[in-house]
This record gives C-alpha cells, sequence and structure tokens, in this order.
C-alpha cells in the first residue's frame, strides 16, 4: 500500500504548491510569535486578565464575520492577487500594531482588521491548492503536509514562543510577524500562476452556504468537520483539569501540547501507510474514536495518562485532514471559496461555543474530568450515526473522490 502514496517529496516537488506552503509555513511562526506578543503586551499595559481576553477574543469574532461575509471574494477575484493584496494589507496592520505605545482601543481594533483580512486570502489560499493538483491522491498528501507544519509550528510557539517574545520584546515580535508577511506576499505574486476567476460577481453573496447546506454528503462533512468543537474542550479546562489531577502547573504545558503532537504524528501515519481510498472510507470510525478516547477521562487518570489520551484523541482527530480535502474535491471550483468559509466559521463556531459550554458545565458539575467524558460521550453520539450515513450516501452516490457535477449530488 505504502508504494502507491506519494511521499511528502512528490509534493514538494510541485513548484506552486511549494510556494504556498513555504508562504504558509513562515507566516505561521510569525502568527506565533505574534499572538504571544500581544496577549502580552495587552497585559502588561493593563494590568487586566479581562483585556488581554478580549484581545484575544477579537482574533476568534472578526474570523467569524471574515468567513461568512468575505470568504465569496475569493471566487469574485483572481486568486493570486487576492491573496498578495490581503497578505501585503495584514503586513501593514501589523507592522501599525508594532509602533510603541500604540492605545489599547487601537490594537484591538488592528487585531478585528487582521481577522477580517486574513478570511478571503485563507479561502483563496485553500482554493488555490486544489487547483494546483489534478490528482486527487497528491492533492491529499499537500494536506497532510499542511496539517504537520502548522501544528508542529503551534507546537514550537507553545514551548518557546513566550521566551522568544520576552528575549526580543513585543514590539520586535510583531515586527517580525509583519516581515513575514512580506515574504509571503512576495512568494506567492512570484511562484504562483495567475488564474482567471473561477465564480461570477453575478452569484448571490451566500449561494455557496445554500448549496453546501442543500447537499447531503456536505452536511455529513460538516458534521465530522465540526465535532471538534467538543474534542478540544480539554484544552479550555487544562488548568482546572491540572488540579483535579493532582498535577503541577507545569503539566499544564504537556496537557496543552498532547492534541497537536498526537494531531501531527496520526497524519504522519495516515500519510505514510494509508491510501486516499481507504481514508475517505475510514474517516467516521476515526471520528468516533477521537470522541471514544475522551470518555476513559471519567476514571480520573493519573496525569501521564491524562497526556497519553488527549494525544490519543489528537492522533484520531487527524482525521479532520482527509474530511476537509474531500470537502473541497466536492465543492465545485467556481464556489470553493465561500464554501471554504462556510466550513472554517463552523469550525470556528464550534470551538469557541464548545469551549465555552465545557466551562459552564465544568463549574456546574464541580468535575472537570466529569465534563471531558460527557463530551466524549456525545461526541460519539453524533459520530456514530455521521458515520453510517456517510457510507449510505457513499454508495448512493459513488466514489467521494470524483468532482461530482453540482446538480447530482444534492440530496
Amino acid at each position: 500500500m505504502s508504494q502507491r502514496t506519494p511521499g511528502f517529496s512528490a509534493v514538494l516537488a510541485v513548484p506552486e504548491f511549494r510556494a504556498l506552503w513555504f508562504a504558509e509555513a513562515q507566516s505561521v511562526f510569525g502568527d506565533q510569535l505574534a499572538k504571544v506578543a500581544l496577549t502580552i503586551l495587552v497585559y502588561d499595559r493593563t494590568g487586566s486578565a479581562l483585556w488581554a481576553a478580549v484581545a484575544y477574543a477579537l482574533t476568534f469574532l472578526s474570523a467569524l464575520a471574515g468567513g461568512l461575509g468575505l470568504s465569496q471574494l475569493a471566487d469574485r477575484f483572481p486568486r493570486r492577487q487576492l491573496m498578495v493584496t490581503c497578505t501585503v494589507l495584514q503586513a501593514v496592520v501589523v507592522g501599525v500594531m508594532a509602533i510603541p505605545g500604540m492605545p489599547i482601543a487601537v490594537l484591538c481594533v488592528l487585531v478585528f482588521a487582521i481577522g477580517l483580512i486574513q478570511s478571503p486570502a485563507a479561502a483563496a489560499q485553500n482554493a488555490v491548492t486544489r487547483e494546483v493538483f489534478t490528482d486527487d491522491e497528491l492533492y491529499l498528501r499537500s494536506q497532510d503536509l499542511r496539517g504537520i507544519t502548522t501544528n508542529t509550528l503551534m507546537l514550537l510557539g507553545l514551548a518557546g514562543g513566550g521566551v522568544l517574545v520576552v528575549a526580543i520584546g513585543t514590539s520586535w515580535a510583531l515586527a517580525i510577524d509583519a516581515v513575514t508577511f512580506l515574504i509571503s506576499a512576495v512568494v506567492v505574486h512570484r511562484y504562483v500562476k495567475n488564474r482567471q476567476v473561477a465564480g461570477s460577481k453575478a452569484d448571490g453573496w451566500f449561494d455557496p452556504a445554500r448549496w453546501v447546506f442543500g447537499n447531503g454528503r456536505m452536511r455529513v462533512l460538516l458534521t465530522l468537520s465540526w465535532l471538534v468543537g467538543l474534542v478540544v474542550i480539554p484544552e479550555g479546562l487544562v488548568a482546572p483539569l491540572a488540579k483535579e489531577l493532582g498535577a503541577s502547573s507545569a503539566a499544564v504545558g504537556w496537557l496543552l501540547a498532547a492534541d497537536p503532537l498526537g494531531f501531527v504524528v496520526g497524519t504522519y501515519v495516515l500519510s505514510r501507510f494509508v491510501a486516499a481510498e481507504h481514508r475517505i472510507r475510514v474517516m467516521g470510525v476515526l471520528a468516533v474514536c477521537s470522541s471514544a478516547t475522551l470518555i476513559a477521562f471519567a476514571l480520573t487518570p493519573h496525569v501521564a495518562f491524562a497526556i497519553v489520551l488527549l494525544a490519543l484523541a489528537g492522533a484520531f482527530g487527524a482525521y479532520q485532514i482527509t474530511v476537509s480535502a474531500t470537502f473541497n474535491t466536492l465543492v465545485p471550483n467556481e464556489i470553493r471559496g465561500g464554501a471554504f468559509g462556510v466550513i472554517r466559521t463552523g469550525l470556528r463556531v464550534s470551538q469557541g461555543i464548545g469551549v465555552a459550554i465545557g466551562g459552564a458545565v465544568a463549574e456546574l458539575l464541580g468535575s472537570t474530568t466529569t465534563t471531558i467524558a460527557l463530551a466524549g460521550v456525545l461526541g460519539v453520539a453524533i459520530a456514530i450515526p455521521a458515520t453510517v450515513a456517510w457510507a449510505r450516501l457513499n454508495r448512493s452516490v459513488g466514489n467521494a473522490r470524483v468532482v461530482p457535477n453540482v446538480n447530482t449530488l444534492t440530496s
């Protein structure tokens, strides 16, 4: 099986993807520094945990507004041009944020603006990446590499971002982030082809959303994707979880790192040993396993076992890449930007709501482990019927990797 599966070298041999991958990777690294720097900056300037939380929440809220409202721009304008323009704008905004003494209120407005600008750029990048690959298997490998790279950089950010920001200062960290955006813009402009506009400005603004929600397989894929809102609950409860398990505060970092580390390992295993057609069939089973792993928290495990459980949940959660890649393949190119806004926005909403509800339930029950176990039970209860529905729809429609005609898939 592994002989038929292309490796990452085959993916990186495609010049356009190599440029997109590099641009995204170094920009993600800069963003990790910026998030840490912004949190430290706001807290140091105000001494208020509330202001620090507000600044962080604005990144979430702007992504919601931009995801549904602005992702359609990726279907109405040349995608390379949109990526370059948005990336340069982000560089300018972050550069202004780096100016010492910037008022907190202005910083919050700029943080919100960054999320708005990022949404159409992300939608355009997602759509272009699918256009770059004519081979579905190779495209799936490209998404594996993106997932591994992004989560590895997140781990590095967790491990050393704070130390680096303290060493160089918040303004320099933000300046570095601005430079990474400029580098991304140059790389994309130089190495990504300038394609024609995929959609039409005459299309309805929310036509992509209507098409996605009117399609049976799309609804199942959305369900499997948004299940992350339950699996992410332990991340929001990590500090009280460590306390309940009798662990020191140092264990918080390990508990936070377990899920992304497991995700990287799980993605590599799937990418290396499982062909695309098999991954499409088993992704529902992996979704069930990811949630089921959390049920073991009902046993109030030792902190070391808790870390293993979270890593396993993250490893099984690597199915998310297959879900996203299948979604992008099934969506017609002319609405791919807007459709990406739907799945991405729902992903962010589910995470925010999941963490908020998890915190409320934990407060009500007085137990984080019980809350996490209940999240696992609910996840399994949702994932099993979604898995059954996915198998049934595939039998009636055909192979999930075939790009469909818009009129033949609605069910």
